[in-house]
């Protein structure tokens, strides 16, 4: 099984590096043709943007590395989210509302929270009709991030639970304090209707 993971792992990195070649090809067609391929660079920048961190958290697990917890701005990790996704929801007609009422600081790894929420918008962005909103406040002795859409919801649960999805829930757990271990939910009890994601951290 380890020889399998470590397989795909590799294949995962030669496709990532792939993608920075892609991304040169199409910057040489803009200039070459005088097009706009802003979308088509936006794309190929978080796939590989995302392999990158899905190589990292693997490794993370796999080696037994420790997270790197230090105290870190909800707001400004709310804003970065979505200063990230924000225009390209735009272009495809989706509005993100941002709702963030912890402000202070909180403790978490930063990275890889800042992955799980932009995962989980653009998951969210992909089934939306016209909206979808990021939250964060403090619940149960904790911080509550929120990530809901007005779509058509999960069609059966466990919903949609790719491999990002996946990765972020075991690592949601990797965050310990107090005793308590983080954790992630996904239902159809969204405020607007349709799905919600829900990262707890203790």
């Amino acid at each position: 099984m380890q020889h399998l993971l470590d397989t795909l792992a590799s294949g995962i990195h030669d496709a990532k590096n792939q993608l920075f070649v892609a991304e040169s090809l199409v910057a040489t067609s803009e200039a070459r043709h005088g097009v706009d391929l802003g979308e088509v660079r936006y794309a190929i920048e978080a796939a590989a943007g995302r392999l990158s961190r899905t190589l990292a958290a693997y490794r993370l697990m796999q080696h037994g590395a420790q997270l790197a917890i230090v105290p870190a701005i909800v707001g400004d990790l709310c804003a970065e989210v979505a200063l990230a996704q924000q225009h390209h929801l735009a272009a495809a007609g989706i509005d993100l509302q941002v709702d963030c009422q912890v402000l202070d600081e909180w403790p978490f790894d930063r990275d890889l929270v800042t992955d799980m929420l932009n995962n989980a918008v653009q998951n969210a962005g992909r089934f939306a009709r016209h909206t979808v909103t990021l939250s964060a406040r403090a619940e149960n002795g904790g911080l509550l991030l929120r990530v809901e859409d007005d779509g058509p919801g999960f069609a059966s649960l466990p919903p949609r639970m790719n491999t990002g999805l996946l990765l972020a829930d075991r690592l949601a757990s990797l965050h310990q304090r107090r005793g308590r271990n983080g954790s992630l939910r996904l239902d159809n009890a969204s405020a607007l209707g349709g799905a919600r994601f829900e990262l707890w951290l203790p």
